[in-house]
């Protein structure tokens, strides 16, 4: 069980707020004169794209989704700077530097931090060196390109050169990018701006990690394991290992990231990093997590209502983690609109699992629900789903648009019964009501869906034959899936499933019986359910599963995506809370009471009202569930399910 709690602001957050906020007053009053030096407004796009950007060919762009890079709102990268970098010399590195969207306000933000220290610690002292400044000097690392100050009195990361005229000062930033023509932009944005970047070309899982940062910032590339493969993937997993963390083959690139980059800090040392929220939710972050509290002292979230990068699939948290070498048992969630909220002063929300691999999605619900589905977990009312049964992909085809037909197509092709199988169209849209009847398919099959499956018997028929050769014709025998199966064109099905689940939501999971024999495609799920509670699952199930309680669980269990999709892949549905057996059980002749009532309302569309059926039932008619812990679990699912279903409107607005 999972403990947190609110309060209307710890002492270190305060602290924190202020000094981003006095920093930020700093940050604004410089604006013009700095805007002067690079010249152009400080505002501009262009500013934290890389001020050289317009040389950038167009072509670049082409390859940046490859390559995982989406460009930073100048907010957020302004934002993470100013928290991450402290003092003028400390030493900041982007491990993704892209075209310098971090390293050039990095660079504003050293060159305001030196206009107040330089006076006070250097400028009076330029042939007498501090001995902070001399270790500086000494430590300048082989690794990333280094720092060489052309004199060792004053401090490199804000001296360039001096001459018997005058001293300028000129901050120092660190990079790595795999791409040179936008590394070569980064140096020249950081140069129109007054600064020295230090970009190194090159994969940075090849670089050796040497404590010499104070501060990492950055948007690591965001890759999914389907294209994050080979030697790239093989480099990624060593570097974790190396830091003692093993990450799965299922892993995305910014997972490696995170820890790899953490290996560049100094004991102190602080890392802002623009991440997926599969941070809080997907698996193979589980590690990520763990080596979070593990190596850290302090762990902070923020978090969007709002879509704030429209061009990304994936939605984001932004990572604050300070005080490297420390360690902590809870993390601090903020969350706020959108970037332009970023310095609102926020109550934050405390989290602290008792397990920091298992999934963070809880931290959004409110104690009062949180403690209320525990509570109908431990009285026995409620369990998982894998207590019902066992859930599993449907059939990966290699290619839809030939294995799955519509009746039309069948009689154009001549295909008799003994070379199909009946299937669920591809898609769940037809899957929202409580049952898929014989009925229903056929006027899916009448509507023109693919409610029938190529799958001929041996030895084939003279129009399968046929199929088989005009696929081979059309290279559909060349596709990954078909490829590696003999023959080709037998789909590997499963059994017939006793429920369809659902498996990418615009609201919530549905669960359909499937009264048609139906098999399933992998656009759903297929659930088995037991032996001995076949029948009663069969028949109830999918009604009893909408409540509130299990509405608001598939929440916090599934993955949310930047349109506004909740997927829920078989092994989060396995956890997914759901009526117990012995609570259905219970509850049978009132919930077939208010069975035709709630097929109704889905029919029109009517999902919460539906719901509220079932509460009734459930909760509501013996006192099961007071009222007021019932309404807090309804507003906590409302909450969590607004704040996804926002991002997926038109910019995020």
């Amino acid at each position: 069980m999972c403990h947190y709690w609110r309060s209307p602001c710890s002492h270190r957050h305060k602290f924190q707020t202020r000094a981003v906020n006095s920093r930020g007053e700093l940050w604004e009053d410089q604006k013009e004169t700095r805007a002067e030096h690079v010249g152009g407004p400080w505002n501009d796009r262009r500013m934290t794209s890389g001020a050289a950007l317009s040389s950038v060919p167009a072509v670049w762009a082409q390859d940046r989704k490859a390559r995982g890079a989406f460009f930073t709102p100048a907010p957020i990268a302004e934002f993470m700077v100013r928290w991450a970098v402290r003092n003028a010399l400390d030493r900041i590195m982007d491990p993704s530097c892209g075209d310098a969207a971090f390293l050039l306000p990095a660079t504003h933000r050293l060159a305001e931090l030196s206009s107040a220290e330089i006076g006070s610690n250097v400028g009076a002292s330029v042939g007498a060196p501090t001995v902070e400044a001399a270790e500086v000097a000494a430590e300048a690392s082989p690794a990333i390109a280094p720092i060489v100050p052309s004199e060792a009195t004053v401090p490199p990361a804000l001296l360039d050169a001096s001459s018997a005229s005058g001293t300028e000062y000129i901050p120092h930033v660190h990079g790595v990018d795999i791409h040179e023509p936008t590394a070569m932009a980064a140096r020249e944005a950081v140069a129109a701006a007054g600064g020295t970047a230090h970009v190194t070309v090159d994969d940075f899982f090849n670089i050796a990690p040497s404590s010499r940062f104070d501060a990492i910032v950055g948007n690591p590339p965001y890759i999914r394991y389907q294209g994050f493969t080979g030697i790239a993937r093989t480099r990624a997993r060593e570097a974790a290992l190396r830091a003692g963390v093993s990450l799965t083959a299922l892993a995305s690139s910014w997972a490696a990231f995170v820890i790899h980059a953490s290996q560049f800090l100094v004991p102190g040392g602080r890392l802002a990093f623009v991440l997926p929220a599969e941070l809080l939710s997907v698996n193979y972050a589980g590690p990520v997590r763990r080596f979070l509290f593990e190596h850290f002292g302090g762990v902070e979230l923020i978090m969007f209502e709002h879509q704030v990068f429209p061009d990304a699939e994936a939605d984001v948290v932004l990572l604050m983690a300070s005080n490297y070498g420390g360690r902590t048992d809870s993390a601090i969630i903020r969350q706020v609109p959108d970037e332009a909220h970023l310095d609102d002063d926020v109550a934050p929300l405390h989290w602290a699992p008792s397990d920091p691999t298992e999934k963070w999605t809880g931290l959004l619900v409110e104690p009062e629900a949180q403690a209320t589905l525990s509570t109908l977990i431990d009285r026995g009312l409620f369990n998982s789903l894998s207590d019902w049964g066992n859930t599993k992909l449907g059939a990966v085809t290699g290619g839809n648009q030939y294995f799955a037909l519509s009746p039309a197509r069948v009689k154009e092709l001549g295909l008799s019964r003994r070379d199909l199988v009946r299937v669920s169209p591809p898609g769940s849209s037809h899957l929202r009501g409580l049952e898929l009847s014989p009925s229903g398919l056929a006027a899916l099959s009448r509507a023109g869906k693919s409610t029938w499956l190529f799958y001929p018997k041996e030895p084939l028929s003279r129009a399968a034959a046929e199929y088989v050769e005009a696929g081979q014709r059309a290279g559909v025998n060349q596709a990954y899936k078909c490829k590696v199966r003999s023959p080709w064109y037998k789909v590997p099905l499963l059994a017939v499933p006793d429920l369809f689940l659902t498996c990418m939501n615009a609201d919530t999971p549905r669960l359909t019986t499937n009264s048609a024999a139906a098999h399933h495609l992998n656009s759903i799920h297929g659930v088995y359910l037991r032996g001995d509670i076949t029948e009663l699952g069969r028949e109830l199930l999918p009604l009893a599963s909408l409540n509130s309680a299990t509405l608001l669980h598939a929440e916090v269990t599934g993955r949310s995506y930047g349109g506004g999709i909740l997927k829920l892949e078989p092994r989060e549905a396995s956890v997914w809370m759901m009526p117990s057996v012995a609570l259905v059980t219970e509850k049978a002749d009132a919930l077939r009471s208010v069975r035709s009532t709630v097929s109704a309302k889905l029919a029109q569309g009517k999902l919460l009202e539906a719901v509220t059926c079932v509460d009734e039932v459930l909760f509501g008619s013996t006192g099961t569930l007071p009222a007021q812990q019932l309404e807090a679990i309804r507003l906590a699912r409302e909450s969590i399910a607004n704040r996804r279903t926002r991002r997926g409107r038109k910019n995020g607005r």
